[in-house]
């Protein structure tokens, strides 16, 4: 029997000689989660111009102490002229400030009479105003390659005029479901029978990792209807992934399959859940060399090895290095285990507090309890031939998309 795989090689197998996918122009609007594949470089100075970070007055600091008369009124958008000497004006937030001025003093510390500004005394240059290219200077880089563009990333483009980006086409995905007792949600349950959970979840956070699940289907429980299931799949797709069937029982019958048409890399890993798991290669149309992920039927397998391997896929795809790695923080165990040779991901939920932060395991930690993975915020991490107690710091995966 094949030894026990870890992470680490299940990993390196998995990502070896994968490149990122072409490119394509899609419009700003219509941008949100895709990946920039250049660098954006900004065309304007953020803030355009000097401004005032406050409603008040605009003058020159050595004219502060003063009774000086208001020459200017200046909203937002207003085109300014030169501030005349010993005068100030009337500004207002994101007003341009005028040439001639070089601070603000905010409304409320002004006495206004007769069209006469009060200034205290003692107001320095520079004071509440937002100078121009504060926030990005024209030609610096405005955005990295391999960011993921979310709302910010989205506003700081829009502030640039741009309206079209560059970005990695999305991983085109194929969704198989093996075992004929598996039935989709809205279909009458015969004896023995279950309904198909691991679709909708994986559907899920394949788009939230990046991913365009493009074909769903369910397999044969037999050989030849296995393998022509994974050989048209793999004409459509970038990345064929089926749930079931990787085990070694008599209607298992995808391991065969991809050793038939494809090569199989690896197969059953040291972790817990999700030990039943195959990664491998399908040939596709050209040339194309298409990854396979067998993840285990179990649902809560499916999850861990969603999180652990699909995720850096989609990562390496869209040459997005934040997706490629999940982020990890350090917890306190409120629980204790004990783990033999296989590592085990447990699901906990993160409590943040003074004392800092504590990892919850929810109680029945089985494969088969989708449960526990519904508010779980991290894969707490235990390594092989570990014992932990309450109170001992654990790893903690957290699951989140940058």
């Amino acid at each position: 029997m094949a030894e026990l795989q870890p992470v680490e090689a299940a990993l390196t197998t998995l990502l070896d000689d994968v490149a990122p996918l072409p490119t394509e122009l899609v419009s700003c609007s219509h941008a949100a989660g895709r990946v920039l594949s250049d660098a954006v470089p900004a065309r304007l100075d953020v803030p355009p111009f000097d401004s005032s970070a406050m409603d008040g007055y605009a003058l020159h600091h050595d004219d502060a102490g003063r009774s000086l008369p208001i020459t200017q009124r200046i909203t937002a958008g207003t085109i300014v002229q030169p501030l005349s000497p010993k005068s100030c004006a009337r500004i207002f937030t994101g007003g341009e400030l005028p040439p001639g001025a070089d601070c603000v003093v905010m409304q409320e510390r002004v006495e206004e009479k007769d069209n006469l500004a009060a200034i205290p005394a003692d107001i320095p240059a520079g004071d509440n105003i937002r100078r121009r290219g504060r926030d990005v200077r024209a030609d610096a880089s405005l955005l990295d390659a391999g960011v993921r563009l979310d709302a910010a990333a989205l506003g700081h483009l829009a502030g640039q005029g741009i309206t079209e980006v560059v970005v990695r086409r999305r991983p085109r995905v194929a969704l198989l479901s093996t075992g004929d007792e598996i039935v989709e949600p809205g279909q009458p349950l015969a004896p023995g029978q279950i309904y198909n959970s691991n679709r909708p979840m994986l559907k899920e956070l394949l788009e939230r990792f990046g991913g365009e699940v493009v074909l769903v289907a369910s397999v044969p429980d037999n050989p030849e209807g296995t393998r022509d299931t994974l050989s048209r799949a793999a004409r459509e797709v970038d990345v064929v992934i089926s749930t079931g069937g990787v085990s070694v029982g008599e209607e298992d019958h995808v391991r065969a399959a991809l050793e038939s048409i494809g090569r199989l890399d690896l197969w059953r890993l040291a972790i817990r859940p999700g030990k039943p798991l195959a990664l491998g290669r399908l040939p596709g149309e050209g040339g194309r060399t298409v990854r396979f992920i067998g993840l285990p039927g179990n649902p809560v397998s499916c999850f861990v090895g969603a999180w652990l391997f699909l995720r850096p896929l989609m990562g390496a795809l869209l040459g997005c290095p934040a997706l490629a790695k999940l982020p990890t923080l350090s917890a306190r165990a409120d629980f204790a285990t004990n783990t033999g040779p296989r590592r085990h991901y447990m699901r906990v939920a993160l409590e943040f507090g003074e004392q800092g932060v504590v990892a919850k395991a929810f109680r029945d930690q089985n494969s088969g309890v989708l449960s526990s993975c519904v508010g779980a915020d991290a894969l707490a991490v235990i390594p092989e031939q570990s014992r932990i107690a309450p109170g001992d710091i654990v790893d903690c995966l957290w699951l989140r998309v940058d």
